[in-house]
């Protein structure tokens, strides 16, 4: 039977790439609600035109025939509806961050643990680039030995013109290391192979944009397991004659090699995105990702459909944003 899914809150640009995968997994997209008119929802129309808008979200968290929903509200209120549709029978995807609070986390987990529904949240920096399953590829086979270090780069362009309020209210969004840097948290638990780590250093600051006080364009973080080593950094500067939205990169360290992952631009090399270089013992290449796929999407219509965590497990999920909201905490100088 085909999987269907719908969407609450299109207030992130990322719901197009969250429905559009879905879709692309065999999945059928059957309607969406939003809490007002965004300047997303045109975007949405025009990719899916045959798609209905719900004017009554609950007749979408109580439709028996909607296995699964996508939330790409405003960060600080994805926490609320996720419960209220896993409460209602319904797995989860969220855009990142999945929530903004270690409450909210612990709310979500009590909900996950009380009904038995599988709450995923679409790191689109692993889970949408054709390059990390590459990577992830030749780490299991060996070809850089064992992880011990990642070093992960997420730059991004403002576009102030174009954000709406909340994405200047550090309350709504959450902080740029419980946002932004979410990805590269993830990328670091999964290639090191940990399941649980710690933050031993963590900035944020608003260094370029003095008018909107609330925005933090940059922000670091290290963090260590018994795995690995790991250093993130993140900001909001992405110059306007890159031909993209921001360099990000990650670089993966083994002990007989590294692998570095340019995955949307590189610069003064090839057009084109997901850009990998292997160096080890034997190679030094650039290598093809284009056959590589986004095999998350089709593992997560599985796990609805049988139960099971092919995808990526709940438990890490759950660790890549407690670790990503008590970097925050660190870096605000609050307690964690």
């Amino acid at each position: 039977m085909t999987l269907k899914f719908a969407a609450l809150g299109i207030e992130h640009r990322h719901i197009y790439g969250m429905a559009q995968n879905m879709i692309d997994a065999g999945a059928d997209f059957v309607g969406w609600w939003n809490d007002g008119p965004t300047g997303v929802e045109a975007g949405l129309r025009k990719r899916f035109p045959d798609v209905p808008q719900i004017t009554n979200r609950q007749d979408i968290i109580d439709d028996p025939e909607i296995d699964l929903i996508l939330i790409a509200d405003v960060p600080n209120n994805r926490a609320q509806l996720a419960i209220e549709a896993m409460e209602a029978g319904k797995d989860i995807m969220a855009d990142k961050p999945g929530c903004t609070t270690l409450e909210q986390l612990q709310k979500i987990q009590s909900c996950v643990a009380k009904t038995g529904r599988i709450w995923t949240v679409d790191f689109s920096e692993r889970f949408e680039v054709a390059s990390v399953t590459r990577a992830a590829e030749l780490v299991a086979d060996g070809a850089i030995g064992r992880v011990i270090q990642t070093v992960g780069l997420g730059p991004h362009r403002l576009n102030k013109e174009t954000r709406p309020e909340w994405f200047f209210d550090k309350d709504a969004y959450g902080g740029i290391l419980t946002d932004i840097a979410s990805h590269q948290i993830d990328q670091f638990l999964f290639f090191t192979g940990s399941t649980d780590a710690e933050i031993t250093m963590a900035n944020a600051a608003n260094y370029a944009n003095p008018e909107t006080p609330g925005l933090q364009d940059f922000g670091e973080l290290s963090i260590k397991s018994d795995k690995g080593h790991g250093y993130v950094r993140v900001d909001w500067y992405t110059p306007d004659a890159l031909p993209n939205w921001g360099d990000g990169r990650l670089t993966i360290l083994g002990t007989e090699g590294y692998i570095e992952l340019r995955k949307y631009v590189d610069l003064g090399g090839k057009d084109g995105i997901d850009h990998l270089f292997l160096v080890n013992g034997t190679r030094c290449e650039r290598i093809d990702c284009s056959d590589a796929g986004l095999p998350y999407f089709k593992r997560l219509v599985h796990d609805i459909q049988n139960r099971t965590e092919t995808a990526v497990p709940q438990a890490h999920t759950f660790k890549v944003m407690e670790l990503g909201i008590k970097a925050q905490n660190l870096a605000d100088g609050q307690s964690t």
